[in-house]
């Protein structure tokens, strides 16, 4: 990752990888996707995979990288190869299986990312983290889910409450 390129974008591609990780009946009124709309979301994501996969791989071989973060992001960083190597399986579920394993190999880069220090958004300030710029891991429930995750902040936000 060039030190003065802005980080990567991670929320919409998480939002792209959770519309094909939710539960069925999660959302009623929200249909699967149909076979050409399938077929675009997987171009999508093997998108992000490509441009996400080789800024994890950089974050994770950094020497100030944690030994267990980086084995994980490094293991995370294969499958996600390997993945964007492999086609749809054959049969009526084949896309939409592939395009949920696309999804959640995304899913799991996002994560390495942001815990790397690979930037992100900043959910306070909705400005980029910048990899100079000191920041913290916290616990984010995202207001979409009741699901709560790690993501980086800026230190200066830390403290601060968002209102919208």
């Amino acid at each position: 990752m060039n030190a003065k390129a802005p980080p990567l974008n991670v929320p919409p591609m998480r939002a792209l990888a959770h519309r094909l990780l939710l539960e069925p009946g999660a959302m009623p009124d929200v249909l699967p996707p149909a076979a050409d709309e399938l077929e675009d979301l997987a171009l999508r994501l093997r998108g992000h995979l490509s441009l996400l996969a080789p800024e994890v791989e950089e974050l994770a071989l950094a020497p100030s990288a944690d030994s267990v973060l980086r084995c994980c992001a490094l293991a995370c960083v294969g499958e996600a190869r390997g993945k964007l190597r492999a086609a749809p399986p054959p049969g009526p579920n084949g896309a939409a299986a592939y395009a949920r394993r696309l999804a959640r190999t995304l899913d799991s880069l996002c994560e390495h990312y942001e815990k790397l220090g690979g930037g992100g958004i900043c959910p306070a300030c909705d400005r980029p983290i910048m990899r100079e710029e000191p920041s913290v891991l916290t616990d984010y429930l995202s207001p979409s889910g009741p699901t709560a995750r790690s993501i980086r902040i800026h230190a200066r936000c830390a403290n601060t409450v968002r209102r919208r």
